[in-house]
C-alpha cells in the first residue's frame, strides 16, 4: 500500500480532533475571519485608506459625523480613517507574512530533502544553514536595506532567508526518519528515480511536519516583519501596514494612544492565533505527542 495513501486516514482523523479543540477552531475562526477582512479590504473600508483631512486629526474611536458612525476607529495624525488603514494594512501585513513563509519553507523543504537523500551534499547544507542561522533577521533586514532601500521586497527577501535554514533542518529530521522506512528501500529496489522517490514519497511524508512548524513560523514571522516596518526598513508612507502604522503612531502615544494601539493589537492577536494554531497541529500531527 502506498504510505501516503495509508496516512489519509490518519490525517482526517487528526482534523477531526482539531475541530473538538475549541482554543484551537476559535483561533482557526478568528484567523479566517482576519484574513477575508484583509482580502475584501476595498470594499469594506469606509473611507479612502490614503486621504488626508487635518481638521480631523487624531480623533478618538468610536467618532460620529453627521450622524453617521464614519470613523469607528477614529483618525490618526494626518486625518486619515483607521478602520480603512487598518483592513489595508492588514492585507499588506499577511502577504509579506504568507510571502516571506512560502518562499523561505519552500527553498528550505528542497534544502532538506536533499541534505538528507544525498549524504554527499549533507555536510555543505547543514553548514550553510548554520551560516544563515547564525544571522538574526533584523540584521539581515538592515542589510538588505542598506543594499536595496527600504520596502516590502527587502523585507520579504531578509524574512525568507531567516526561514530557510530552520525549515531545513526540520525537514532533514523528519527526512531522515522516512528514509529509514522500509518503503524507501523497496523503491530503489525496483528502480525509481531519485525524483520519484523524492517527490512521491519522501517529500510528501514529510509535507505534514513541515506544514505545522510554517504555522507556527507563520507568526514569527508577521512579528518581524512589523518590527522591521516598525523600524523604517519596510512599507514606507503612506503605503498602510500594521508595524509602520504603530510606529507612526508612537509620537502621539500620549494624546492619542489608539494610532498605534490598534494596530499593535491586531499583530498581537494574528500572532498568537498562529501560535494556538500551529500547536494544536502540532500536537495532532505528531504521534509521539499524540500517544503520550
Amino acid at each position: 500500500m502506498n504510505p501516503t495513501l495509508a496516512s489519509a486516514p490518519r490525517r482526517t482523523s487528526a482534523l477531526r480532533r482539531l475541530f473538538r479543540d475549541r482554543l484551537a477552531l476559535a483561533a482557526a475562526i478568528i484567523l479566517a475571519l482576519i484574513v477575508l477582512a484583509a482580502l475584501f479590504a476595498p470594499w469594506l473600508a469606509p473611507n479612502d485608506p490614503y486621504l488626508t483631512n487635518t481638521r480631523l486629526r487624531m480623533l478618538p474611536p468610536v467618532w460620529e459625523a453627521r450622524g453617521q458612525w464614519k470613523y469607528v476607529l477614529g483618525t490618526d495624525g494626518l486625518g486619515r480613517c483607521m478602520l480603512s488603514r487598518l483592513l489595508y494594512g492588514t492585507q499588506a501585513t499577511l502577504l509579506m507574512g504568507l510571502a516571506s513563509t512560502i518562499i523561505g519553507g519552500g527553498i528550505g523543504l528542497v534544502v532538506g530533502l536533499l541534505a538528507a537523500y544525498y549524504k554527499k551534499l549533507d555536510g555543505w547544507l547543514m553548514q550553510l544553514s548554520d551560516v544563515l542561522l547564525s544571522f538574526p533577521a533584523i540584521l539581515l533586514g538592515l542589510a538588505f536595506a542598506a543594499a536595496v532601500g527600504p520596502g516590502m521586497t527587502a523585507v520579504i527577501v531578509a524574512l525568507s532567508v531567516a526561514t530557510i535554514p530552520t525549515v531545513t533542518r526540520v525537514t532533514r529530521g523528519s527526512a531522515l526518519v522516512v528514509m529509514g522506512q522500509d518503503f524507501i528501500e523497496a523503491g530503489r529496489s525496483i528502480g525509481l528515480s531519485d525524483t520519484t522517490i523524492l517527490i512521491r514519497y519522501l517529500a510528501l511524508n514529510c509535507v505534514s511536519s513541515v506544514f505545522v512548524y510554517l504555522t507556527l513560523r507563520f507568526g514569527q514571522v508577521i512579528l518581524l516583519g512589523s518590527a522591521l516596518s516598525f523600524l523604517g526598513l519596510g512599507a514606507q508612507p503612506p503605503v498602510a501596514e500594521l508595524g509602520t502604522m504603530a510606529s507612526s503612531g508612537r509620537n502621539e502615544l500620549f494624546l492619542a494612544p489608539h494610532i498605534a494601539v490598534i494596530p499593535s493589537l491586531v499583530i498581537v492577536v494574528m500572532v498568537l492565533c498562529a501560535n494556538v494554531l500551529g500547536d494544536a497541529l502540532r500536537d495532532l500531527l505528531d504521534p509521539r505527542l499524540r500517544n503520550g
